[in-house]
């Protein structure tokens, strides 16, 4: 895999203010976990030279605390994922023994900045809290813990996108039932799950596609 060229917090914001003026709708920072700084610095320089577009801050939901911080006020749209609902879980699939509790941390602390996803009227976000939670084989994600938590602990008006297209991979065949992919009833029950926890906002295209049309 190839590598982007080093830019400059002066270039980064010249790229958002090109963007802005092809007409984007939004500008999209993707896994911007360890370049807090750099963003921070860059939109200082772009919203000097006009930049009115949201910012969409996309990311794993492994942030710290203190960096969200330092975004408070930056950011319109945080989009993170929710991926375990254990830190077992984590441990065992990703090697990473706290992500629970760092990601449930983070993720409280950008929704108390930006609240529950708007939209215009046009279907476009302006603002708020978007979490994506991928449905795993077995429910080795632990799905029904994270909906739990979205639903009580955020609110139950979160825009959540319930994800269904994992595949297996590289070392999957070392952890069954991760070593083949998502059944349509395990997709179904977590569509079940969400809806038993109150929670109403679900990417429309899933929800067609659990009801056939």
């Amino acid at each position: 895999m190839g590598t982007g060229p080093i830019a400059t917090p002066d270039e980064i914001a010249s790229m958002m203010m090109a963007l802005q003026r092809l007409g984007c709708h939004n500008i999209n920072l993707v896994s911007p976990s360890h370049v807090v700084a750099q963003i921070v610095s860059a939109v200082f320089l772009a919203a000097q030279r006009g930049l009115r577009l949201p910012l969409i801050y996309n990311t794993g939901g492994y942030d710290s605390h203190e960096a969200l911080e330092l975004l408070d006020g930056i950011i319109d749209i945080y989009m993170p994922d929710m991926k375990y609902g254990s830190s077992e879980a984590s441990r065992r699939l990703s090697g990473v023994p706290n992500y629970t509790e760092v990601n449930r941390t983070a993720v409280r602390e950008m929704h108390r900045q930006v609240g529950d996803l708007v939209l215009d009227d046009d279907g476009l976000a302006l603002r708020g809290l978007l979490v994506r939670h991928l449905v795993l084989p077995g429910d080795m994600a632990g799905s029904n813990d994270v909906l739990h938590f979205i639903a009580e602990e955020l609110s139950p008006r979160t825009y959540v996108n319930l994800m269904d297209q994992y595949y297996p991979w590289y070392r999957a065949d070392d952890f069954a039932p991760m070593d083949r992919t998502l059944r349509r009833g395990e997709y179904c029950r977590a569509l079940d799950m969400a809806e038993r926890h109150g929670l109403r906002r679900l990417d429309e295209h899933r929800e067609r596609r659990r009801l056939g049309i």
